[in-house]
């Protein structure tokens, strides 16, 4: 689905479903150097089973135009933004890491477009090495490459593909070296600088469901703990044998995990 946010053309993958407004609206929101694809799987199998999907594009990430936004605070603004585009309100709020965080903030900030949240691989803080970061500006392959490293668990550096044919972290990687120059940093950048995220968690009324990977090495297990303990409705489950990238690395998981999360 292809519309206009601050006069920038911008994307929102629907699942090969059209938007219904009769059905529950669920809007995907897609991690650092990522776009609408990671969340492939899970659209379309929300989008086929009762849900109305959108995965959206940040702006200068996938399909959508735009300047890139420099801090977290800025994004869930654009997000805001695009659902009143887009005419949606009480929507569930699904976030990856980045995109946890601007789903935390989008909840706090602009409460009326958010029926609840269900937040993965997150965490109230996202500090970035200062390595990564340098990488991240001078090298993005060295960057990306130490992303896949750090983002998978086991199987996805064994060959531990659920779908056949598929190669999990080189699939990360090409996303990743996909992006537009200097997006990686610059999302990178607005993770390290983001700063009072338990405060933020803190005040957020909509119930939240946090799922967090075993062996997750960039928002561990305990980081995820700890962020459901300040949030005042908060639930949390711990997936078994995947890392950071637990969409790709065990789908129907993680798929099954989100469903739990949504609302009854």
């Amino acid at each position: 689905m292809r519309f206009t946010v601050a006069g920038a053309p911008a994307f929102a993958a629907t699942g090969g479903q059209g938007s219904d407004t009769e059905r529950l609206p669920v809007i995907f929101l897609h991690g650092a150097g990522m776009s609408h694809v990671i969340w492939a799987l899970q659209a379309r199998h929300l989008a086929h089973h009762g849900c109305s999907v959108l995965a959206l594009d940040l702006p200068s990430h996938g399909d959508s135009e735009g300047h890139p936004l420099k801090d977290i605070s800025a994004m869930a603004d654009w997000v805001a933004q695009a659902l009143t585009a887009l005419n949606v309100t009480g929507a569930v709020i699904i976030g990856h890491s980045m995109g946890a965080l601007v789903a935390l903030e989008l909840a706090a900030k602009h409460a009326a477009l958010v029926r609840s949240l269900i937040l993965l691989g997150a965490a109230a803080a996202m500090p970035v090495h200062p390595a990564l970061l340098e990488a991240a500006k001078t090298n993005p392959a060295k960057a990306a490459a130490l992303i896949v490293e750090w983002g998978h668990g086991i199987r996805g550096h064994v060959g531990g593909a659920p779908t056949p044919g598929l190669w999990l972290a080189g699939g990360a990687a090409r996303i990743l070296q996909g992006a537009r120059p200097g997006i990686l940093a610059t999302d990178l950048g607005a993770c390290a600088a983001y700063v009072g995220g338990a405060e933020t968690a803190a005040v957020i009324t909509s119930p939240a469901y946090i799922i967090c990977g075993e062996a997750d090495r960039m928002t561990p297990p305990k980081a995820g703990a700890a962020l459901s303990q300040v949030m005042q409705k908060a639930s949390l489950e711990i997936l078994s044998g995947v890392g950071h990238m637990m969409m790709t690395e065990d789908p129907v998981a993680t798929t099954a995990a989100i469903k739990r999360g949504l609302p009854r």
